[in-house]
């Protein structure tokens, strides 16, 4: 009876049809895809499990963002800079907040050939540690052309012309950051700049620093004027196009943030209140609501007003 029924199975067995091994396309893509989904695809079938594993082009820039980043340690980050065989070009930790000085100079130790360090508001980490992780990977070759630190911690205006020093970077000469073009350090973002850190220019403390893309304040700037160029705190901007408003009445969004009057104009507005929402907030959940025969909608807050009206009555 049991040789009948392990017959049947191994006829069974035989008789499923054999699923082909994936593209060979799919493979070339390895290397482009970010870690989450690079991680994703390892578990999928063998081969393309040992793809992952084994190949080290995929590893060679690594990104870590959401979802990733609350959960990675300094432990596992190691094991992910490991699959690069100390080849390791990018090291992007985008809000990593439980990444250490010690954790980070250990895969800067191991990998001493990175040219883009970028640990944006990875409050785990201290400016001393920042500073000795350059240093390491400038003492190797000088081959770093890419730092940002936004969101550590503690960044005084000492570690700032530390870090210029040691990239051999100028702090007179820095090309143009326009505020509405540069997403939130928590966001991984390429720019032209070595350093996303300088000195504000008005209040003399390290900080995020912009100019203006106003015409007349772009011609001050090519006459050496910097009247607008400065941190968040000093130079009031535009939220949408990053223009100084000081010249003008400001604007404001339902999220609060500073509209100049030309893009106050073309937002749409709530319908009870008349203020619009910045792009950056317009599209997340729970901050419109449409109105029944309408093109038009209602703010997070009037509707909030509007219920506890109703609850009144």
């Amino acid at each position: 009876m049991e040789i009948s029924d392990n017959k049947k199975e191994h006829e069974v067995h035989n008789s499923m049809p054999i699923k082909p091994p994936p593209h060979e396309a799919l493979f070339l893509a390895l290397s482009y895809l970010p870690l989450f989904e690079l991680l994703a695809m390892s578990g999928v079938c063998k081969s393309l499990r040992d793809a992952v594993n084994n190949d080290i082009l995929p590893w060679l820039n690594i990104t870590v963002k959401q979802p990733l980043n609350s959960r990675l340690s300094d432990h596992i980050l190691m094991r992910i800079a490991s699959k690069a065989n100390g080849r390791l070009r990018t090291l992007a930790l985008i809000n990593c907040v439980m990444i250490t000085d010690d954790g980070l100079q250990q895969v800067i130790e191991n990998n001493p050939h990175i040219t883009k360090l970028h640990v944006p508001a990875c409050t785990g980490l201290t400016p001393d540690g920042v500073v000795r992780a350059v240093k390491t990977l400038t003492d190797h070759s000088p081959n770093l052309i890419s730092l940002k630190i936004a969101g550590i911690y503690g960044i005084n205006k000492h570690h700032v012309e530390t870090l210029h020093s040691i990239l051999n970077t100028n702090l007179k000469r820095h090309n143009p950051q326009i505020q509405h073009e540069h997403k939130r350090f928590t966001q991984h973002q390429e720019t032209d700049c070595p350093i996303d850190i300088d000195i504000c220019p008005k209040c003399d403390q390290a900080n995020m620093v912009f100019d203006c893309p106003r015409k007349s304040c772009a011609q001050k700037r090519k006459e050496g004027q910097s009247e607008c160029r400065g941190c968040y705190c000093c130079i009031m901007r535009c939220v949408q196009c990053g223009k100084c408003v000081e010249y003008e009445e400001p604007a404001e969004a339902v999220c609060l943030h500073t509209l100049c009057l030309d893009c106050w104009l073309q937002l749409r507005k709530c319908c009870f209140c008349n203020r619009p929402y910045c792009n950056q907030h317009a599209d997340e959940p729970d901050q419109k609501y449409s109105l029944l025969g309408s093109s038009g909608f209602i703010c997070a807050v009037c509707h909030e007003m509007y219920i506890e009206n109703a609850r009144d009555f």
